[in-house]
C-alpha cells in the first residue's frame, strides 16, 4: 500500500486525533449496500461498512458524498435520487489514537449497478435486519441506527 500524500488544500489526518468523516449507506428498493474493506487498508481492514471518506478538503458535505460514491462505486450524481443527513456523533478508536467525527448519510440510488474500486474487496445488497450477521466497522451500527430513521 502506498503512503498517503495529500493534495493541495487537503488535510492529512494521519497524525491528528479528531477526524471528520462521512459514512454513506446506499439504499435501493428496500435493500442497503455494505462493502467489505480491503485487507490492505490502514484502518479496519476486512470490516464491513458503508462508503466512507475523510472530510479533508474545502468541498461541501454534499460534494464529498457524491465524490466518494463516484470514486468507490462508479455511481454518478445522475443516479442519486436523494441524500439525507443523519445526526453527527463521535466514535472513539483507541487502537488508532483517533476520535472519528462521523456524519451518517443515507443515499437513495436509482439502480444497484456498482463497480468497486480498490478500497473494497466485496459488497452485498442486504435487508437492514441482516446487518447483525457481519463483522461491522466500529460505529457502523450507530450509522445504521441513525439512517434507519429515514428508511
Amino acid at each position: 500500500m502506498k503512503k498517503f500524500k495529500p493534495t493541495k488544500n487537503q488535510t492529512d489526518y494521519t497524525n491528528i486525533h479528531w477526524c471528520p468523516v462521512i459514512n454513506c449507506v446506499l439504499e435501493f428498493k428496500g435493500k442497503i449496500l455494505i462493502v467489505q474493506r480491503n485487507k490492505k487498508l490502514n484502518f479496519y481492514p476486512n470490516y464491513w461498512n458503508g462508503i466512507s471518506g475523510f472530510l479533508d478538503d474545502k468541498k461541501s458535505l454534499i460534494q464529498k458524498i457524491k465524490i466518494e460514491i463516484k470514486e468507490e462505486l462508479k455511481i454518478g450524481a445522475k443516479d442519486i435520487s436523494s441524500i439525507e443527513l443523519g445526526k453527527i456523533f463521535h466514535e472513539k478508536a483507541p487502537k488508532y489514537n483517533k476520535t472519528w467525527i462521523v456524519h451518517p448519510v443515507l443515499v437513495r440510488v436509482k439502480n444497484d449497478k456498482i463497480k468497486l474500486d480498490w478500497e473494497a474487496q466485496d459488497f452485498r445488497w442486504i435487508n437492514i435486519e441482516e446487518i447483525k450477521n457481519y463483522k461491522l466497522l466500529p460505529g457502523f451500527s450507530s450509522v445504521i441506527k441513525e439512517i434507519k430513521k429515514n428508511l
